[in-house]
């Protein structure tokens, strides 16, 4: 390949890395948008996900300031070329789409487009995007094609088939993307159900003792009022706990609010709601704690939850307390509770029973490390420690 040094194997290499090591969709789109306009001396470059409506679903673009993206308005419809391109799915590289008979035209605010090569990005036979540049850089001038050079087409074939290896790498990324994010939500929707259960049993817990206290109170109506009304107080009391404990459910069952509270904020209302829902006392503490790459975050409140649900569960605890806290570029999580405590030596045991294993995979799924500290009537303290980004 012969359009510039980008081409070597080394930026490829680059590129195919860069792509690789982002887990979120719109953060691998993104990247695979940048590579590509780096990799091929483009000026602009875009990708995008086509939704089942004649749109797109997610639209990326690299190589325009954000105020000319918010100037051009609404994304752009599947007509054209990105229709042909997203229909036919094959490779178009044109030396001046404005001349081909598919053009329609483009906002006001639509920086000029001449030279174009664009790719759909394919799994199989199903079209996950289309990728496209325009207005190649050329070395000597390092701008595009002047008015007077319209005519030549700027990418080659060269730059084609470089653009085809990153579509396929791209396409391999934008899978693993999709997979890992579909594996959240179905974390979430398990974690939602674990709490469900662990809700409603705190919930009918206090029913059963709201319907016995009524009970005893209609019996003690005629030969002891006094006693009585005392019960009758205490029905008020824990028909109240209940509509809290109700109340909570619906908090605690919305989606997990990692992306837009964080795992500070997150973590915390975890807390408070099983302080409510359970007889022992549940404190949280968090300190000066920065932001953790998104896998970082999940593992760690993963194995709270984990942790908290032993405690509270198997433990027979008064009280439990979770810390979250800086550990130079990473955190430090520690959940510590006053309950019976086990021996950790028993590991093949202790381990099924508490779940040690799986917590100890999450830490050390995303470079980190779980330490477990506990003996018979000694209370539990459970660490987790992640590097951080």
């Amino acid at each position: 390949m012969s359009h510039g040094p980008r081409s070597g194997l080394a930026a490829v290499s680059a590129a195919l890395l860069a792509m690789s090591r982002h887990l979120e969709v719109r953060d691998v789109l993104k990247t695979i948008v940048a590579s590509a306009r780096e990799l091929l001396d483009a000026r602009y470059a875009a990708l995008g996900v086509p939704d089942d409506h004649g749109g797109f679903a997610q639209f990326v673009v690299d190589g325009i300031s954000d105020e000319q993206w918010k100037a051009i308005g609404p994304l752009p419809r599947q007509h054209g070329i990105l229709a042909a391109m997203l229909r036919d799915a094959r490779p178009e590289r044109l030396a001046d789409l404005r001349q081909d008979p598919r053009f329609e035209g483009w906002p006001s605010a639509h920086p000029e487009l001449a030279d174009f090569l664009g790719l759909p990005i394919r799994d199989g036979d199903e079209v996950l995007g289309a990728l496209f540049l325009a207005n190649k850089l050329h070395p000597d001038e390092g701008d595009p094609p002047s008015p007077g050079r319209e005519g030549t087409c700027g990418f080659t074939q060269d730059d084609e088939e470089l653009l085809g290896i990153l579509a396929q790498h791209a396409a391999i990324a934008l899978t693993n993307a999709r997979l890992y994010e579909r594996s959240r939500e179905l974390t979430i929707t398990e974690e939602r159900t674990r709490l469900a259960h662990e809700l409603h049993d705190a919930v009918s817990q206090k029913l059963f003792s709201l319907r016995l206290t009524a009970q005893a109170a209609a019996r003690l109506v005629d030969r002891d009022p006094a006693r009585a009304k005392e019960e009758l107080r205490q029905v008020t009391a824990l028909a109240a706990e209940a509509a809290d404990e109700l109340r909570a459910a619906v908090v605690e069952l919305r989606p997990a609010a990692l992306d837009e509270d964080g795992l500070v904020a997150t973590l915390r209302t975890h807390v408070q709601v099983l302080d409510r829902a359970h007889t022992a006392h549940v404190t949280f503490t968090g300190h000066g704690l920065r932001a953790l790459p998104a896998a970082q975050e999940e593992a760690v409140l993963r194995v709270a939850q984990e942790a908290l649900h032993n405690a509270l569960r198997h433990s027979a605890a008064t009280h439990v307390d979770v810390t979250l806290r800086r550990a130079g570029a990473g955190a430090e999580l520690r959940v510590t509770d006053d309950g019976a405590g086990f021996d950790p030596r028993a590991v093949h045991r202790a381990g099924r029973h508490l779940g040690l294993v799986s917590m100890r995979d999450r830490a050390s799924g995303v470079g980190g490390t779980l330490t477990v500290e506990s003996a018979p009537g000694k209370g539990t303290t459970i660490t987790m420690e992640v590097p951080g980004g």
